[in-house]
């Protein structure tokens, strides 16, 4: 059984079936591409996946607790963390500020430690914020302002304040989206150095063909809301089912 369980999924907005008998299972400890041609259900999964829609049929399991019902705050609690397409971050505030703030939540007065759940002082708060920035190569960034930054550099700053958390799962939406071929290979290697530092599980949707294969250890191909091909990076290239499903042809 993977970390991430999702059986027989199935999500209808009016006449449109978006998502029908989707089966899919993320290993523990891995990359898991979701990939497909625009209109396959990719972002309809994800959403359902972080409390955004609430599947018509079927289960979605994490570590064997049900994610349907809860709220997106709850599924973070739970230890899932999404990142989206466009960097969520406070733009007017500096790199440190903007990591800090998740270290923080008010209860009765008291300042808490929401990946520790002990009452911190912001002394506290400050190391560990230094120590996620030096994590992800930003410590020497951290009195920037973040409206000054590259779309690279933003997409790291979220990437920490996710990690303040301590997720054990990480959604991403397209995590190089717009972004230029260099900060597109920055974002991979500091992908593949979060998840080998922190054992982080990662399933990744992506349209960038050379972010996935620079990644995934497994694909899942999307066609028009369901499961088309699961497999290895290597037997997913050239597979004939895949590119009728992207060319709308088959290729012979």
């Amino acid at each position: 059984m993977g970390i991430l369980e999702i059986k027989n999924v199935g999500k209808r907005f009016g006449g449109l079936q978006a998502l029908s008998e989707v089966n899919l299972s993320v290993a523990e400890n891995t990359v898991h591409a979701i990939i497909g041609p625009n209109g396959a259900g990719k972002s309809t999964l994800l959403n359902c996946l972080v409390g955004k829609l609430i599947p018509d049929t079927g289960s979605v399991t994490f570590q064997g607790q049900s994610l349907l019902g809860r709220k997106p705050h709850e599924i973070n609690q739970l230890g899932v963390s999404r990142v989206f397409q466009t960097p969520e971050i406070f733009a007017d505030l500096t790199v440190m500020e903007n990591v800090m703030i998740p270290c923080f939540a008010h209860r009765d007065g008291a300042f808490k430690m929401n990946a520790i759940g002990s009452v911190a002082t912001q002394g506290d708060i400050k190391t560990q914020a230094e120590a996620i920035l030096e994590d992800v190569n930003m410590l020497d960034k951290r009195h920037m302002h973040a409206s000054s930054m590259s779309r690279g550099d933003k997409r790291r700053l979220e990437m920490a304040m996710c990690l303040v958390q301590e997720p054990k799962l990480l959604l991403l939406d397209e995590p190089t989206a717009g972004m230029a071929r260099a900060d597109t290979n920055n974002t991979i290697d500091l992908l593949k150095e979060i998840k080998e530092k922190r054992d982080i599980t990662m399933a990744i949707i992506e349209h960038d063909m050379h972010v996935v294969f620079s990644m995934a250890e497994r694909i899942t191909v999307l066609a028009q809301g369901t499961p088309l091909v699961e497999d290895t990076p290597d037997n997913i290239k050239g597979h004939p089912k895949v590119r009728e499903a992207y060319l709308g042809e088959a290729q012979v």
